[in-house]
């Protein structure tokens, strides 16, 4: 019997759920590659950005909202740019403090049948299909990470983050959960259980800091681009 099937044929899938599904897969690449050639382009100039990931379900009067604006403003004082999802929640809150201290405030947005709806405080806006170019831009174009509380999509970024530094495969950045009470027990998990099967070494848990203070996170910013405008300084790009 066989295993391939010609697209007259195939049956139809719902393109709210799977949009992979349907579609010539030769087109796709060149979507791919467009998005990609976009991403590259748009934010080529882009330096010293902090991207800020967090829940698009959290409302303006949450604290975690409220405390996201702060953040993203404190940093902008600093002089650096804000990268956020795009979408409400955190990730609007993340845009708006770089929108009132007029800095380049970037969204990088996905395509999702729920819950993403662009903020009106981009300055940048980009739009993506494919979760993997959008994550793409985040490391390549991000100084730090700072994870706000959130969802799977959230928890998705830390790890790619982590895995990535882990692996030696992305320069070294901070990453930074902000909420000890919301990330408490996620730490007590990786320390007590994937140590404790030896799954992580002791020295992983050196990448991650997890604090309740805005000004601790831009002086973790502020300290790494000390160290990484050293690096520029003796290794310049060619």
């Amino acid at each position: 019997m066989s295993c391939i099937k010609n697209r007259s044929n195939a049956g139809s899938a719902s393109p709210s759920i799977i949009d992979d599904l349907k579609g010539d897969q030769s087109w796709r690449i060149f979507r791919i590659i467009s998005e990609f050639t976009e991403g590259f382009d748009e934010l080529s100039g882009l330096c010293d950005a902090i991207s800020i990931f967090g829940s698009a379900r959290l409302p303006e009067e949450h604290f975690y909202y409220q405390k996201t604006v702060e953040l993203a403003e404190l940093l902008s004082k600093e002089g650096f740019a804000i990268i956020s999802g795009g979408g409400p929640g955190v990730m609007e809150a993340a845009n708006r403090g770089a929108h009132l201290q007029n800095q380049p405030s970037i969204g990088l947005n996905i395509e999702l049948p729920m819950e993403q709806k662009a903020n009106p405080y981009q300055s940048l806006s980009l739009n993506f299909r494919y979760f993997f170019v959008r994550k793409v831009m985040f490391v390549r174009y991000s100084m730090g990470y700072v994870c706000m509380p959130g969802g799977f999509g959230t928890l998705d970024e830390f790890f790619e983050a982590l895995t990535l530094m882990q692996t030696h495969k992305a320069y070294p950045l901070p990453l930074v959960l902000f909420g000890s009470d919301f990330w408490g027990g996620l730490m007590d998990w990786l320390k007590h259980k994937m140590l404790e099967y030896g799954t992580i070494s002791p020295e992983d848990m050196d990448l991650i800091t997890v604090t309740d203070d805005p000004q601790e996170v831009v002086n973790i910013m502020a300290a790494h681009r000390e160290w990484k405008n050293r690096q520029r300084h003796h290794h310049p790009t060619p």
